[in-house]
């Protein structure tokens, strides 16, 4: 007797978005980036994961939990003059194709993630640079200082 089981599992949004949010940031330091959940932007808008690198290059991920996230939130496309290179982040299950193909993308879980395209780069003017450098710095220190 040979039955296949199938098992899926199924997260609901807030643990998709965890998930997902940490696999991300845990990527981006593995792309040697410091990163910050939850920045907010001068824009008024709230980056899901920004991360500086070596070279201060500024990343920001957008994490999807789920088709219907993405279909009611078109904010991201304001992401872009705050960053050199924007992704996407979703669950393993997310359906890609759904997505515009400019964006990088990136797949992860709560354990790490995968670039699965790579983001287009474009240098950010210096002074708006150095301005979110600032405020990136001022924004981990104060947070060590909360715990």
């Amino acid at each position: 007797m040979s039955a296949a089981v199938h098992l899926e599992l199924v997260f609901s949004r807030p643990e998709t978005t965890l998930s997902v949010t940490r696999g991300a940031a845990r990527l981006l330091m593995d792309m040697g980036y410091a990163p910050l959940l939850e920045v907010c932007l001068p824009n008024g808008r709230r980056a899901d994961v920004m991360g500086i690198g070596r070279k201060g290059d500024i990343a920001i991920c957008e994490v999807k939990s789920g088709v219907d996230d993405y279909r009611v939130d078109r904010k991201w496309q304001e992401y872009g003059p705050f960053c050199d290179a924007f992704y996407f982040a979703v669950a393993p299950e997310f359906p890609q194709t759904i997505l515009p193909g400019e964006p990088g993308l990136i797949v992860a879980d709560g354990f790490g993630g995968a670039v699965v395209r790579p983001a287009g780069v474009t240098p950010l003017a210096p002074a708006r640079r150095k301005a979110l450098t600032l405020a990136f710095a001022r924004l981990g220190a104060m947070r060590t200082m909360r715990d």
